[in-house]
Protein backbone atom coordinates (compact mmCIF):
# COMPACT_ATOMS: atom_id res chain seq x y z
CA UNK A 1 0.00 0.00 0.00
CA UNK A 2 2.94 2.08 0.21
CA UNK A 3 3.18 2.65 -3.98
CA UNK A 4 -0.23 3.01 -4.87
CA UNK A 5 1.08 4.53 -8.31
CA UNK A 6 2.86 1.59 -10.09
CA UNK A 7 5.27 2.86 -12.54
CA UNK A 8 8.58 1.39 -14.07
CA UNK A 9 11.48 2.64 -12.39
CA UNK A 10 12.98 4.98 -14.96
CA UNK A 11 9.99 6.46 -15.24
CA UNK A 12 9.62 9.39 -12.32
CA UNK A 13 6.08 11.21 -11.99
CA UNK A 14 6.46 14.83 -12.10
CA UNK A 15 6.99 16.89 -9.44
CA UNK A 16 7.76 13.70 -7.02
CA UNK A 17 10.99 15.48 -6.12
CA UNK A 18 8.99 18.39 -4.72
CA UNK A 19 6.43 16.12 -2.84
CA UNK A 20 8.84 14.43 -1.37
CA UNK A 21 10.96 17.91 -0.14
CA UNK A 22 7.04 19.22 1.70
CA UNK A 23 6.55 16.09 3.31
CA UNK A 24 10.06 16.21 5.20
CA UNK A 25 10.14 20.10 5.26
CA UNK A 26 5.75 20.48 7.13
CA UNK A 27 8.06 18.54 10.51
CA UNK A 28 10.91 20.59 10.03
CA UNK A 29 9.02 24.13 10.15
CA UNK A 30 7.12 22.84 13.02
CA UNK A 31 9.63 21.39 14.78
CA UNK A 32 12.13 24.82 14.78
CA UNK A 33 8.55 27.01 15.34
CA UNK A 34 8.08 25.52 18.22
CA UNK A 35 11.93 24.88 19.44
CA UNK A 36 11.56 29.24 18.97
CA UNK A 37 8.87 28.97 21.38
CA UNK A 38 10.28 26.96 23.62
CA UNK A 39 13.27 28.47 24.06
CA UNK A 40 11.41 31.65 24.76
CA UNK A 41 9.19 29.44 27.64
CA UNK A 42 5.73 30.18 25.77
CA UNK A 43 4.98 26.49 26.42
CA UNK A 44 1.27 26.84 25.04
CA UNK A 45 2.39 27.96 21.85
CA UNK A 46 5.45 25.56 21.23
CA UNK A 47 2.62 22.85 22.00
CA UNK A 48 -0.18 24.36 19.78
CA UNK A 49 2.84 24.71 16.89
CA UNK A 50 3.96 21.20 17.21
CA UNK A 51 0.30 19.57 17.47
CA UNK A 52 -0.32 21.91 14.22
CA UNK A 53 2.43 21.12 12.20
CA UNK A 54 1.83 17.16 12.82
CA UNK A 55 -1.71 17.69 11.78
CA UNK A 56 -0.41 19.66 8.49
CA UNK A 57 1.61 16.54 7.98
CA UNK A 58 -0.64 13.96 8.23
CA UNK A 59 -3.35 16.71 5.98
CA UNK A 60 -0.41 16.77 3.65
CA UNK A 61 0.00 12.56 3.59
CA UNK A 62 -3.80 12.40 3.25
CA UNK A 63 -3.84 14.35 0.27
CA UNK A 64 -1.17 12.87 -1.01
CA UNK A 65 -2.49 9.59 -0.84
CA UNK A 66 -5.60 10.17 -2.10
CA UNK A 67 -4.42 11.89 -5.08
CA UNK A 68 -1.89 8.90 -5.96
CA UNK A 69 -4.79 6.21 -5.54
CA UNK A 70 -7.42 8.07 -7.71
CA UNK A 71 -4.97 8.84 -10.75
CA UNK A 72 -3.87 5.25 -10.21
CA UNK A 73 -7.66 4.33 -10.26
CA UNK A 74 -8.23 6.74 -13.29
CA UNK A 75 -5.06 5.56 -15.24
CA UNK A 76 -5.61 1.71 -14.76
CA UNK A 77 -6.43 -0.38 -17.72
CA UNK A 78 -9.62 -1.39 -16.72
CA UNK A 79 -12.65 0.57 -18.07
CA UNK A 80 -14.44 1.06 -15.00
CA UNK A 81 -11.69 3.24 -12.81
CA UNK A 82 -11.27 1.48 -9.59
CA UNK A 83 -10.51 3.49 -5.81
CA UNK A 84 -10.78 2.35 -2.95
CA UNK A 85 -13.86 3.29 -0.78
CA UNK A 86 -11.24 4.33 2.45
CA UNK A 87 -9.38 6.59 0.17
CA UNK A 88 -12.54 8.03 -1.04
CA UNK A 89 -13.60 8.70 2.15
CA UNK A 90 -10.41 9.78 3.42
CA UNK A 91 -10.39 12.64 0.71
CA UNK A 92 -13.89 13.35 1.81
CA UNK A 93 -13.75 13.37 4.59
CA UNK A 94 -10.35 14.87 5.95
CA UNK A 95 -11.14 18.25 6.83
CA UNK A 96 -13.47 17.37 9.21
CA UNK A 97 -11.25 15.00 10.74
CA UNK A 98 -8.71 18.12 11.29
CA UNK A 99 -11.58 20.02 12.42
CA UNK A 100 -12.31 17.94 15.11
CA UNK A 101 -8.72 17.03 15.88
CA UNK A 102 -8.34 20.90 16.39
CA UNK A 103 -11.32 20.94 18.72
CA UNK A 104 -10.39 18.40 20.62
CA UNK A 105 -6.63 19.37 20.89
CA UNK A 106 -8.40 22.91 22.09
CA UNK A 107 -10.80 21.56 23.99
CA UNK A 108 -9.15 18.59 26.20
CA UNK A 109 -5.57 19.83 26.05
CA UNK A 110 -6.01 23.44 26.01
CA UNK A 111 -3.62 24.68 23.68
CA UNK A 112 -3.81 28.26 22.03
CA UNK A 113 -6.38 27.63 18.96
CA UNK A 114 -4.08 30.08 17.00
CA UNK A 115 -0.63 28.75 17.31
CA UNK A 116 -2.22 25.62 15.73
CA UNK A 117 -3.21 27.32 13.09
CA UNK A 118 -0.09 28.77 12.92
CA UNK A 119 1.34 25.26 12.76
CA UNK A 120 -0.70 24.25 10.07
CA UNK A 121 0.43 27.04 7.93
CA UNK A 122 3.86 24.97 8.17
CA UNK A 123 2.30 23.37 4.95
CA UNK A 124 2.50 26.84 3.21
CA UNK A 125 5.59 27.25 4.04
CA UNK A 126 6.60 23.98 3.02
CA UNK A 127 5.02 24.65 -0.25
CA UNK A 128 6.78 27.96 -0.88
CA UNK A 129 9.82 26.67 0.59
CA UNK A 130 10.03 23.66 -1.94
CA UNK A 131 8.57 25.38 -4.94
CA UNK A 132 11.08 28.30 -4.69
CA UNK A 133 13.86 25.46 -4.39
CA UNK A 134 12.91 23.98 -7.76
CA UNK A 135 12.44 27.21 -9.61
CA UNK A 136 16.45 28.11 -8.09
CA UNK A 137 17.15 24.44 -9.07
CA UNK A 138 15.63 24.65 -12.65
CA UNK A 139 17.16 28.04 -13.55
CA UNK A 140 20.86 26.40 -12.56
CA UNK A 141 20.61 23.75 -14.98
CA UNK A 142 19.42 25.69 -17.62
CA UNK A 143 22.65 27.48 -17.29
Amino acid sequence: MADLLPRPVDQAVPGERVVRHISWLIPIFGFLAGAVAAVLRDWDWAEGLWLGSALAWLNFHWLKRGIWAFTAGATSSSEKPRTSGVTILAATFRYILIGFALYAIFKFLHVSLVSLAVGLCAFAAAIFTATAWEIVQSGRMRS
